[in-house]
């Protein structure tokens, strides 16, 4: 099975659907879930330093047999490393733990600090052929407002929250307006259970003789969102992948727009984040 891609504002082009990692540990857990998605016809793979987990990433990508340049790579530069000099030392140890030449996209993972200075490094690794494409994840209209003018280009995605209780309308606008593609973290809002239950998803899932999961996925690559649902069973892992044999009409869209709540399970723009963040974990321990 093919999955389309679409090209991002700098040309470069990225399945609309993959595989994300956040979560699995790396006890070989990544590795196998990684292998497993490849078989299956992925080829969008999502990481970040700050899953701990970029080794094994890395190692399942070398190992699968598929050319590098078939498989897009993402991974996020964490905050401990923005400011310029400390991005590229972001930059080099993500690619060394992964041990490839380069990243397909490199993140902005969480947007506070000195985001100019890191994106200042994110900009000179792609002229460098390090990194492909650069993006932000978790801006919202505030944080974009505060950072992104100060930019010498503008991002190629921000990956946010998406799913269908939080759909995320105001910087989805300002990002339209850009040229600048959603990418959706917690396309399942975290097996949100209340979400997977909802009477009208449910409703939709029985006239496509699709599950929950299915319809939501579908509904979220209609809107034009990029999506990279994880899981760590095979079964589940092949099922999500199962959403290009029907599409959803227009009634059945708008009825899932309506399930918005405007709310998400993490708000960037609240107190005390950005400080929360920073003092999670440390993304070097392992090199101490």
């Amino acid at each position: 099975m093919k999955i389309e891609t679409v090209t991002l504002n700098d040309g470069v082009k990225i399945p609309v659907y993959g595989f994300g990692t956040y979560q699995i540990p790396a006890d070989g857990s990544t590795y196998k879930a990684v292998r497993e998605a490849l078989d299956l016809g992925v080829r969008h793979i999502d990481t970040a330093v700050a899953y701990f987990n970029e080794q094994e990433v890395g190692q399942a990508i070398r190992e699968s047999g598929i050319p590098r340049e078939n498989i897009f790579l993402t991974s996020k530069l964490w905050l401990q490393d923005y400011g310029y000099e400390a991005a590229q030392k972001g930059i080099e140890a993500s690619l060394r733990k992964l041990k490839l030449d380069y990243m397909d996209l490199y993140l902005i993972h969480q947007p506070y600090g000195d985001v100019p200075g890191a994106w200042k490094a994110m900009e000179e690794a792609k002229a460098a052929g390090k990194i492909r494409s650069i993006g932000v994840s978790n801006m919202t209209p505030k944080i974009w407002n505060n950072f992104v003018p100060q930019f010498a280009t503008i991002p190629s995605v921000n990956q946010i929250e998406f799913n269908p209780y939080c759909q995320q309308k105001k910087i989805r606008k300002i990002m339209e307006e850009a040229g600048v593609r959603l990418e959706g973290w917690g396309p399942l809002g975290q097996g949100n259970k209340a979400m997977l239950a909802d009477p009208i998803i449910k409703e939709i899932a029985k006239i496509h003789n699709k599950d929950a999961a299915q319809i939501i996925l579908r509904f979220e690559l209609q809107e034009g969102a990029i999506i990279f649902p994880k899981s760590t069973n095979p079964e589940r892992i092949k099922s999500n992948m199962e959403i290009f044999d029907f599409i959803l009409n227009d009634e059945e869209m708008n009825k899932i727009r309506m399930l918005d709540t405007g709310r998400g399970c993490h708000d960037p723009n609240a107190p005390g984040v950005a400080e929360f963040l920073i003092n999670a974990f440390d993304v070097h321990a392992d090199e101490k």
